[in-house]
């Protein structure tokens, strides 16, 4: 880690749109400033050239015995033969598999750390059954051991949610998956925020328990539209978010007096929650629902339209193969398990066809999604075990169309399809290099790149990042040195 944390030192000075990192061009409402900048800057890369491996580019292509071309942390070339331009390092990747990085839209690394004690526990605020005033990225703990083992499974980027006590859990962030001492050195600069709900058991279970609403279905969905009533009202009074003009002098002020004076006009006081939940009418930040029930989620769809309201996907969606061609209608994404079932009456009619079954529609966007510090590590078997179980049930589905089940599909949930998610010229270096078909029980990430850089290798010590609370380090170097 301290290799890896030096090197982006070293860097800090360095604006990110000369990385390939651009920031994307902010909204203009006001309820998508942050005030909590990123500050990520991507490690220093060298131009690298893998060559000759089985590349799934995850838009749907399978290149033999092709050649990747990294510089300037994007990806510059994809094709064979390519020739290796002076100062480029070349790597011999005959026999590798090679695809984008691994994607997880819904994880809760670094609010619910490794170890896992109480003290630990920050991603369920509990006390409101509303709190979008909340975000997750201000729990995130950067030294969570999980972040490295991740990596070591492929990931590059992961959305950071809250947990599904609440209705409006509050706002989930996006991350680089970099050692960093700051949640803000992991930030994927420009990316939307989420706006995690829930519906179902969860929130009713919580207040119900209580004595407080909501204990019902319908409670629940009370308490989505009277917030959303309240942010409507919320956004009218502040102009739709938008900067006002300054206010006019009055005829009796003087310049100095007029000044500032705009109490009366700006829609009273800032409210956070408001701010949060308007920024989603206002499509700033993207919609993420916890929903597992077919029934619920039509409902939820039904909520979006009468708030004007997107929703980029349900997460866990355990009958989300009843509503298929719904989703695909609508744009939305399932960002399922592979084959989660039954740990509750919500998630009693799943399928290990889910997956698949979503998948198929025109404009279907299937994602696998960890919701697991374990997981997050394996997400490639979680793929092959929904490839394995559409077979049985005679749908075939090959390695170029899955992998965007981890990566494209990903990125376009989050807001982030323009700049990652895919293998093609112009676009973030953000590559894994497998030792055989990323599907199979045996593959394992042989090295992660991420802006180009080589953040991780499983043959180099030096770079597979640490965390001082891994167990297992030694206390001491050999001969008693520490």
């Amino acid at each position: 880690m301290r290799h890896l944390l030096l090197a982006t030192a070293g860097l800090a000075v360095i604006g990110t749109a000369a990385c390939g990192l651009a920031p994307a061009a902010f909204a203009a409402s006001r309820f998508a400033d942050d005030p909590y900048p990123s500050t990520y800057r991507p490690l220093p890369s060298e131009p690298v050239l893998l060559r000759n491996a089985t590349v799934l580019t995850g838009i749907g292509q399978r290149l033999d015995g092709a050649d990747v071309l990294m510089r300037d942390g994007t990806i510059a070339e994809i094709g064979s033969g390519l020739q290796a331009p002076a100062g480029v390092r070349v790597v011999d990747a005959s026999g590798k598999w090679i695809t984008p990085g691994i994607i997880d839209v819904h994880s809760h690394l670094g609010v619910y750390p490794s170890p896992g004690v109480r003290a630990h526990s920050d991603g369920n605020e509990m006390t409101a059954p509303v709190t979008a005033n909340v975000w997750a990225e201000h729990s995130v703990w950067p030294q969570d051991p999980g972040f490295a083992a991740a990596l070591a499974g492929g990931i590059t980027t992961l959305q950071i949610l809250p947990g599904s006590a609440n209705l409006v859990g509050g706002r989930g962030v996006t991350l680089r998956n970099v050692p960093a001492t700051s949640y803000q050195a992991m930030k994927f600069p420009g990316a939307p925020w989420g706006l995690k709900m829930a519906c179902g058991e969860n929130p009713k279970r919580v207040y119900g328990g209580k004595g407080t609403a909501p204990s019902t279905r319908m409670g629940n969905v009370a308490g989505y539209r009277a917030a959303f009533i309240d942010a409507s009202e919320y956004l009218r009074k502040n102009g739709g978010g938008k900067p006002k003009a300054p206010p006019k002098r009055k005829w009796w002020q003087s310049a100095d007096e007029g000044k500032g004076d705009s109490a009366g006009d700006a829609g009273g006081k800032r409210d956070l929650k408001l701010d949060t939940l308007a920024g989603a009418i206002n499509g700033d930040i993207l919609v993420h629902v916890h929903c597992y029930r077919a029934d619920e989620m039509t409902t939820m769809i039904d909520l979006a339209k009468e708030f004007g309201f997107r929703i980029a996907a349900f997460h866990h969606g355990v009958e989300a193969y009843k509503v298929a061609d719904r989703l695909a209608e609508e744009g939305i994404c399932g960002a399922l398990w592979a084959d989660w079932w039954g740990f509750k009456m919500e998630a009693f009619d799943g399928i290990q066809e889910n997956i698949a079954l979503v998948d198929r529609p025109r404009n279907g966007c299937a994602i696998v999604h960890s919701d697991s510090g374990e997981g997050i590590q394996r997400l490639n078997q979680e793929a092959a075990k929904v490839i394995a179980n559409a077979r049985r049930a005679g749908i075939e589905i090959p390695p170029e169309r899955a992998i965007a089940w981890l990566t494209s599909n990903a990125a376009r949930s989050l807001g982030v399809a323009d700049r990652t998610g895919s293998l093609e010229a112009g676009k973030l270096a953000d590559v894994v290099v497998w030792n055989q078909d990323p599907f199979s029980v045996y593959a394992h990430a042989e090295q992660v790149y991420i802006d180009g850089a080589r953040i991780y290798d499983r043959h180099d010590p030096s770079r597979q990042p640490r965390s001082d609370f891994m167990l297992g380090q030694p206390a001491a170097a050999p001969g008693g040195a520490l």
